[in-house]
């Protein structure tokens, strides 16, 4: 049995470029069925997607996490391929996404960063963002991803149907990223040419204020899914406030065998329990983690049984 394919297109004011963004996917996948999520969109960006050939849908709650929420619950397919309505993203690099899908990988990243995204991408604050993060996320979940924060990528219906999206906006390409490195989803990177929005469209990610909260949803999702090692580094801090206040306190008392500092004597004693409470507590945290890992691989593992029951019938 031939194998559904889902083109999901989030929108927001793109009428520049979503006709043509459709019209190349239909001419790459003609047996794909295109979704625009309309995002509140103040121009003609639903009517000429319609127009078209895209199945067109509105969303009510803005951000596009919000929008990648209602696609994942409301379309069905056995692979999804998610892309920007901004046409950045050449239709013809779907191909290979879509094959390592089909070679089992539940999240495939179409890698900007590997190829022209540095010479097309005129904003040197996103790239450098886009090197933070990436850093970051890497080093937390001991991990190669290249491109953190790309929207072009390929998912499995297993990882679709078994994840759940907290983000409402442009903070979800990272949060899919961390999400399936925790849960150990397959993933694979796949570099993909990149190209600068057309003249007269324009970005609607906000450089500073949407790069904080890419980098609140990082630090609030290792906090969740690496509480020990985040723990302890808050824990690290605590210590060496304790040393800086506590070390004239001892130097006084190797030297007189008095203390006459005793608010910086108590002071530095309660930053050093402090610390040893930060540590347990990532201790806990990071065992109440574990279990949590372990039951979502029961429900995704449930999810994969009853999925191919129903195949089979």
């Amino acid at each position: 049995m031939k194998e559904k394919i889902a083109i999901l297109i989030p929108c927001y004011n793109e009428e520049l470029t979503v006709e043509k963004v459709v019209s190349d996917f239909k001419k790459e996948l003609s047996e794909a069925s295109i979704f625009v999520y309309d995002n509140n969109s103040k121009d003609r960006t639903a009517e000429l997607a319609k127009k078209a050939g895209a199945i067109v849908v509105r969303e009510f709650n803005q951000g596009k996490g919000n929008v990648v929420r209602s696609m994942f619950r409301d379309v069905d397919a056995d692979i999804y391929v998610m892309t920007d309505g901004d046409d950045t993203y050449p239709a013809e690099e779907v191909h290979q996404l879509i094959d390592a899908v089909k070679e089992g990988y539940d999240m495939v990243i179409g890698d900007r960063l590997s190829s022209t995204y540095y010479t097309e991408n005129k904003r040197p604050f996103h790239n450098f963002g886009n090197d933070l993060v990436r850093w970051l996320i890497n080093r937390i979940f001991h991990s190669e991803i290249k491109d953190v924060m790309t929207g072009y990528r390929a998912f499995s219906k297993k990882f679709v149907k078994t994840v759940a999206i907290m983000s409402e906006g442009f903070q979800v390409e990272t949060e899919l990223t961390i999400t399936a490195l925790a849960y150990r989803y397959n993933v694979k990177s796949i570099p993909i040419a990149y190209r600068d929005r057309p003249e007269g469209s324009s970005s609607k990610l906000n450089t500073i204020r949407d790069g904080f909260k890419v980098l609140l949803t990082l630090f609030d999702m290792a906090k969740d899914f690496k509480p020990l090692l985040f723990f302890t580094l808050v824990s690290l801090v605590f210590v060496l406030f304790s040393l800086a206040t506590g070390i004239p306190v001892l130097t006084e008392f190797v030297k007189t065998h008095y203390i006459t500092k005793v608010p910086s004597a108590i002071l530095a004693s309660s930053l050093a329990v402090i610390a040893m409470l930060l540590v347990g507590l990532g201790l806990i945290l990071d065992h109440q983690t574990n279990l949590d890992i372990i039951q979502h691989e029961i429900v995704v593992n449930q999810w994969v049984n009853e999925h191919e029951r129903k195949k089979k019938q």
